[in-house]
């Protein structure tokens, strides 16, 4: 340390001159002026003084050294506020971070640490003398409870055997009393004669009596032989004797006789005494008999009744007791089932699972050695935020020009080739109406790309798409899209994200936020990137030798290769010709597609496949099992689809009182009813119509949806809308001939939509009331492809003819395949012979050119619609 001045000391020390003076010339130490020189011994020599003044130790050498050191920081940085209106400035805030760091030094550590060693053992031996006292307690306890028991089993024993010896002397005596009554009936007629001359006298016999003896008390006082014979007298009274001629008054009967001397009634025969006894007769319970009651999911209220050995009224009438209206043949849940047994004094226990599903666990159970797979990421985000056009810029396809009104309608999988490996991509719509397409997205996925627009912000899909990967406890990524625009306000986005907890890496936060642009392609590597990072972070690893499990992402009915649903495989390999079960389907492997419709062999882990042979059409977000036989998959799913059916039934017949009672109450105020016959093209799509349009009913009409499917509109979806006069609503299907006469002969309201939000919007419009006009879709011709030609101009003609109405071509159209839409544009061009027409008739030939869309094949049906406006009536 220089030496300085006795000023420059003091601004350090911030302290005055002439006090620092002072408490010098106390130390020993003559200064004068402040600008006089003190050297670092005269430094040190006066921190002793004042240490010694204030109490504490002086020390020296590498004691005197500080033991910690705390370093202090502190940032400011601006943060600009938009405050949401508009013409309004933008606000500058500052932004202060302090930070606060101690060093502290090795050795003073190390010491604490020798410090509280002894303090460690001590509790240490305290803790060893706390359990070895435990210990004793607990052994004693144990041998206290081994000798009460021991005592308990002597008592028992000997009061069994009193019981037993006491059974062994009535049963002696029983069997005494029947040889005396075999001797009474032999007896000699001297004995007679000489009982008149000496009767013997009755000598009572002193014995312990319970209160059972008591009443047979009578009837073993008289089974001695003294009074006993075989003779009857002349009055014919029973076995004893008649003493007419022995003393008795001859104008009295045996019983007036027997009162008169005191003696008891006659006894009575063998037969009548037991069944008056109660020896061999029926016993009735002394308790009330508690069964255990085996329910499962759902219980019919006569095998419940028959399983607690009641009669099924007496169910019935707990059942209205709890407020539950149900019949004998009705199915109830496991819930009230259990609350009715405990209500009836018995004891409700679980069914065990059946063999079918055990026997299905242990095949699930996929072993071996786990290796690295592909991550599966799924795409977020509100509608129009560029999710899908993001996919396109990574995958060089063009995918969103196809979707109908440039929003995506069902989930799309696909497992792409990167610089950085493979990565599986989920697609899930960003409309309101697909909530449950987006939380099963996110509960198959490991990584949420989470799209938001630099341009519109957060949005309430937004919003529910974080919810979803919150809930699923998935890492998330923020994709700041559109930062092309001049409009672009990323932190803008970043201030959006914060209130829901979302925060930036470099505000502090743990969520990578990556601007880009899906136009331009700027930032899609550092989006990958940070996909890559993750799944490095997050070690995904899967077995690949096995039998194959996993999910399934979408399903659908196509008329040429029947059901087929789109998988994701999540453990072991599917290969073709596995046997499968997929919820209550089930079948054999008979192809797999990749996302680009080339038939592969095996799917390994994380890679999506379209899977063909199942008995029917999935639901979208079943779980799927390879099984070793065709056997084991059709039990399975038989069973399983007997339980969801008596699920069903439970959850039409669940009436309680107070449901009835209100719709009692509401019978006379007409509440509207609009029935709707629901068909589209995958059944994700089904799931959101049916979800979207029954939650628009409201105390003045209610919408039922009586039947939904995947398909097309057949002619049994016609006759029951007929039957139930609902409106028939299909969603990218058509309806073929057959239906088509029906929906014609009925006069039914058949509509054809290809976005969700036009059949929400125009739902809602009539549920509420509002009158209005309404755009609706009319086909005005149908042209049948017959055979496709190729022109250097053009690309590929379809030769066509017009087998209804008028192709026009200044007019919209659709490109059917199967009663299923596939293309919808416009024309390029549509000629008669080589001239170049504006319509085309009925009946006529042509060729046509379809506009961006060479895949025109011969069978497919080019559809001619236009849009107008319809006033809207009730």
């Amino acid at each position: 340390m220089s030496d300085v001045t006795i000023k420059q000391l003091a601004t350090v020390l911030a302290t005055p001159v002439d006090k620092l003076l002072a408490q010098l010339e106390e130390a020993g130490m003559k200064f004068s002026d402040p600008e006089q020189s003190i050297s670092s011994k005269e430094k040190v020599k006066l921190l002793g003084f004042l240490r010694r003044n204030h109490g504490k130790r002086e020390t020296a050498g590498e004691d005197s050294a500080p033991k910690q050191v705390t370093l202090k920081r502190r940032t400011v940085s601006e943060l600009t506020v938009n405050p949401g209106q508009r013409g309004a400035a933008t606000k500058t805030v500052n932004v202060e971070v302090r930070q606060k760091r101690t060093y502290v030094k090795r050795s003073v550590v190390e010491d604490q640490g020798k410090v509280l060693d002894p303090e460690r053992e001590d509790a240490l031996r305290k803790l060893e003398e706390s359990q070895a006292k435990r210990d004793a307690e607990e052994q004693a306890r144990q041998e206290t409870e081994r000798r009460r028991q021991e005592e308990e089993a002597r008592q028992k024993a000997a009061e069994e055997a009193r019981l037993k010896a006491e059974e062994e002397a009535r049963a002696a005596a029983a069997a005494a009393e029947a040889r005396t009554r075999q001797q009474d009936e032999v007896i000699d007629p001297a004995v007679l004669a000489s009982e008149a001359v000496a009767p013997v006298a009755e000598v009572p016999v002193e014995r312990p009596r319970r209160s059972e003896d008591r009443a047979g008390e009578s009837a073993g006082r008289h089974s001695k032989p003294k009074h006993a014979g075989s003779h009857r007298g002349r009055d014919g009274e029973g076995a004893t004797p008649s003493k007419k001629y022995f003393g008795n008054e001859l104008h009295l009967s045996q019983e007036g006789s027997a009162r008169r001397t005191g003696r008891k009634k006659p006894r009575a025969r063998p037969l009548e005494q037991s069944r008056s006894s109660g020896a061999h007769g029926f016993s009735r319970p002394s308790a009330p008999v508690v069964r255990e009651v085996q329910i499962g999911e759902t219980i019919s209220v006569a095998d419940l009744a028959q399983r607690m050995a009641v009669k099924g009224a007496e169910v019935v009438k707990t059942l209205f007791k709890m407020g539950v209206m149900a019949t004998i043949n009705q199915v109830i849940d496991h819930d009230t089932a259990q609350l009715v047994v405990e209500e009836m004094g018995h004891t409700a226990v679980k069914a065990a699972e059946t063999d079918a599903e055990v026997s299905l666990l242990a095949h699930a159970e996929v072993t071996g050695e786990a290796v690295a797979r592909p991550p599966v990421v799924t795409i977020m985000g509100h509608v129009d935020h560029g999710k899908t056009s993001l996919l396109d810029t990574i995958r060089r396809t063009k995918i969103a020009a196809g979707e109908a009104g440039g929003i995506t309608q069902h989930i799309g999988a696909y497992h792409v080739e990167t610089p950085k490996g493979v990565i599986t991509f989920l697609d899930t719509p960003g409309h309101a109406a697909f909530t449950s397409m987006r939380q099963r997205g996110a509960q198959a996925t490991d990584i949420v790309i989470l799209v938001v627009a630099a341009d519109d912000g957060v949005k309430p899909q937004t919003v529910e798409a974080i919810k979803h990967a919150r809930a699923a406890k998935v890492p998330l990524i923020v994709a700041v899209n559109k930062m092309d625009k001049p409009e672009a306000n990323p932190e803008n986005v970043k201030q959006g994200l914060i209130q829901h907890e979302v925060v930036p890496e470099d505000w502090g936060g743990d969520v990578q936020f990556v601007p880009l642009s899906a136009k331009t392609g700027a930032g899609v590597d550092a989006l990958l990137e940070a996909i890559s990072l993750q799944a490095e972070l997050m070690e995904l690893k899967a077995v690949r030798e096995g039998r194959a499990s996993g999910a399934v992402i979408e399903s659908s009915l196509d008329k040429g290769r029947g059901p087929v649903a789109t998988v994701l495989v999540q453990q072991g390999t599917l290969k073709k010709g596995d046997f499968v079960v997929c919820g209550v389907e089930y079948g054999r492997v008979r192809a797999l597609f990749d996302e680009n419709g080339k038939q592969i062999d095996e799917a390994g882990p994380s890679i999506p496949v379209q899977l063909l042979g199942l008995s029917g059409v999935p639901e979208a977000g079943d779980d799927f099992v390879v099984v070793a036989d065709d056997r084991l998959a059709k039990d399975v799913a038989s069973q399983r689809d007997a339980k969801r059916r008596e699920t069903r039934l439970v959850q039409a017949a669940g009436n309680r009182m107070e449901d009835v009672l209100a719709q009692m109450g509401q019978g006379g105020e007409g509440q509207l009813s609009l029935n709707l016959v629901i068909k589209a093209d995958v059944q994700g799509s089904t799931e959101a119509l049916v979800q979207s349009l029954t939650a628009l009913s409201n105390d003045m009409i209610k919408i039922n949806v009586i039947s939904s499917g995947v398909g097309g509109i057949t002619e049994s979806d016609a006759t029951r809308a007929a039957s139930s006069k609902a409106t028939i609503i299909g969603f990218n299907v058509r309806a073929d001939a057959a239906a088509r006469r029906v929906v014609e002969s009925s006069g039914l309201d058949l509509r054809y939509f290809s976005i969700i939000y036009d059949v929400i919007d125009q739902v809602k419009q009539v549920a509420t009331g509002l009158l209005g006009v309404e755009i609706r879709e009319e086909i005005i011709g149908i042209a049948e492809v017959r055979d496709v030609f190729r022109s250097s101009k053009f690309g590929a003609v379809a030769g066509c003819m017009v087998v209804e109405g008028t192709v026009k071509r200044n007019k919209p159209i659709r490109v059917l395949r199967d009663s299923t839409v596939i293309f919808e544009g416009e024309l390029e061009s549509l000629r008669r012979f080589k001239e170049l027409v504006d319509e085309v008739r009925n009946g006529t030939e042509c060729g046509i050119a379809v506009k961006q869309y060479n895949d025109v094949k011969a069978g497919d049906q080019i559809e001619c619609f236009e849009r107008i406006e319809v006033q809207r009536t009730l």
